[in-house]
């Protein structure tokens, strides 16, 4: 009876129902027992099972008292009968450990101890059958009721810390939101002031002066063409994280999709374009390996070759599909772009199972971004 019946697992309430079964040793045990004994250990748990199927219903810390309350009467005046109805003051214990805050629970969780003692004191045959079960209600008392209120004190913490991680990425969330809107505006801000500018200027142009407005209007289209090429570099910086980085995601993304996972990397001179295009790939790699593969076994490697660099993805799963989706259309166009070529096909040598694909760019000039190595095993 460890766990708290304020949150406990639905099966585990019934379990602990099993220590009802002390109020029967008394007439089991006691020669002189007659059927009386045998019903009136039978109506304390009558009487015993509302009060306990209630304790998982309440609302608030005033109807837990309530309930922990009724149970210690219960376990009173019963024990004046049947000394296995000391039982009940475990299973107030457990519910006490519930109440906020931790002292109002210390506070209960005494004053059940203290109705044990009332109960040895009050006992009308303080033989050692009696007292043997009060001082077992006593123990279990104490036991069950700190550790409930320890498990319970656990679970406000972690709540507590799954909020405080909530408002972190709602605050990292908005920050980054910020960022980009400050990106834009100083990328796009002055830009288009003066797209805006050159526009009037043309149409004011387009009668007076042909000629002139037709200049205008060809700056117009070099001027957007600048700001589009800007806004997508700036794009990309924002999707793609860096390839270490990237490496590192997608180890935890596999392994908590289930695969055992490999990774290995040489050191590599990328240009930050190339980098990004990389890490892009590898993501929309490692993205259909954990959606579609239903693999068991994944394994990553960069490599160097002559004037090439080559990121290799492969599993175990079920094999290429046969339809191209839109992620892997735009691997192709941008590594396609930057003078690679992106390669999807079925595993060889395992029985037509699973799938690789192959990405493999033009080594960077010197003066690039250098990858780490990095070789990573297992699960």
């Amino acid at each position: 009876m460890s766990q708290s019946p304020q949150h406990p697992a639905n099966f585990t309430r019934y379990v602990w129902l099993v220590y009802l079964g002390a109020l029967f040793f008394p007439p089991a045990f006691d020669p002189t027992a007659d059927a009386l004994d045998w019903l009136v250990a039978a109506a304390l748990i009558a009487g015993f099972l509302p009060i306990y199927a209630a304790t998982f219903r309440t609302r608030n810390d005033r109807q837990t008292l309530i309930l922990i309350a009724s149970l210690a009467v219960l376990a009173l005046a019963g024990s004046l009968v049947n000394s296995g109805a000391s039982v009940f003051v475990i299973y107030a214990a457990a519910a006490a450990g519930g109440l906020y805050p931790t002292r109002r629970a210390v506070a209960v969780l005494t004053a059940l101890v203290g109705v044990v003692a009332v109960m040895i004191l009050i006992s009308p045959d303080p033989t050692s059958w009696r007292l043997g079960t009060f001082v077992s209600a006593l123990v279990f008392t104490m036991v069950v009721g700190a550790t409930s209120i320890f498990d319970a004190e656990r679970g406000r913490a972690s709540k507590r810390l799954l909020r405080a991680d909530e408002e972190i990425e709602r605050l990292a969330t908005i920050a980054e939101r910020e960022r980009i809107a400050r990106d834009l505006h100083d990328l796009l801000g002055h830009t288009l002031s003066v797209v805006v500018l050159k526009s009037e200027l043309a149409a004011r142009l387009v009668r007076a002066d042909p000629d002139q407005a037709a200049e205008e209007i060809t700056d117009i289209e070099r001027i957007g063409r600048k700001a589009l090429g800007e806004v997508r570099a700036a794009v990309a910086g924002y999707r793609a994280r860096g390839l270490g980085a990237e490496l590192d995601g997608a180890c935890v993304a596999l392994r908590a999709a289930g695969l055992d996972v490999e990774v290995h990397a040489d050191p590599t001179d990328l240009r930050p374009e190339q980098e990004s295009a990389l890490a892009m790939a590898l993501r929309e790699a490692v993205t259909n390996v954990v959606r579609h593969a239903r693999a068991e076994r994944a394994a990553i490697s960069i490599t160097t070759a002559g004037s090439q660099v080559r990121l290799r993805v492969t599993d175990d799963g079920r094999g290429p599909s046969g339809q191209t989706g839109f992620g892997i259309t735009g691997m192709h166009e941008r590594i396609a772009a930057l003078g690679g070529l992106v390669e999807v096909g079925g595993a060889k040598g395992r029985d037509d199972h699973g799938t690789v694909v192959e990405v493999t760019l033009p080594v960077a000039q010197p003066g690039g971004h250098r990858v780490r190595a990095r070789k990573v095993g297992g699960r």
